[in-house]
């Protein structure tokens, strides 16, 4: 037998030359393309990055005027539609709600109201200020605060202000414990005479028994 003549040779050229003749009759099948995922712009969820709303211009001239008055003894908490909250020392707190009244038309105080503060062992005394006089002024509200020292809780009255402010500062006096300069009664008010124990309303009061 010849070199090359070799049956098993031959058959595995065969089988070469076969596989060769169907790749070329056949082109080869095309992949399927798969489509790009879309990507989807992130949404940022900084609540820090959105514009801070600009303050009602209404409010805002009414804040200017105390800020113009006042420097920078007016610490401005905020301004909102028909809310506004300021915070004064309290040795400012008589000569700002005389402005409020004579030159703003904040004429009467709706009501008083204190917040105990342990950790900065200071109690706040808000006055709610609305207006009866002034039609721009009837639905606003002006939340003038201050803040004394809880060992020693003594602030001016604005009694000679606003006289609606009696019976609130006697209530504040009474369950928080504010001694009010000037005002005619800090005495008791809702507790029975014999009250005796710390002003219910600091934190660290307990009812008896519980």
């Amino acid at each position: 037998m010849s070199k090359g003549s070799d049956p098993a040779s031959r058959i595995s050229q065969e089988s070469l030359d076969h596989s060769s003749n169907i790749d070329q009759a056949q082109p080869p099948a095309k992949v399927p393309s798969v489509p790009s995922p879309v990507t989807k712009p992130a949404t940022s969820t900084n609540v820090a990055t959105k514009k801070e709303a600009e303050p009602p211009a209404f409010e805002k001239g009414i804040i200017e005027k105390l800020v113009k008055e006042f420097g920078n003894k007016i610490n401005v908490i905020y301004m909102r539609p028909l809310r506004m909250k300021i915070v004064v020392n309290s040795t400012d707190i008589p000569a700002v709600a005389v402005f409020l009244r004579d030159n703003l038309g904040f004429d009467h105080a709706e009501s008083v109201a204190g917040t105990d503060y342990p950790k900065d062992n200071e109690i706040e005394v808000i006055y709610h200020l609305g207006s009866y006089g002034t039609k721009e002024l009837e639905a606003h509200i002006m939340a003038l605060t201050t803040r004394t020292s809880r060992d020693e809780a003594r602030l001016p009255s604005l009694i000679d202000v606003f006289r609606s402010v009696e019976y609130h500062e006697r209530e504040t006096y009474e369950m928080l414990g504010v001694y009010f300069e000037g005002h005619p009664r800090n005495d008791r008010f809702l507790l029975p005479e014999d009250w005796a124990d710390i002003p219910p309303l600091r934190r660290e009061f307990r009812i008896k028994g519980r």
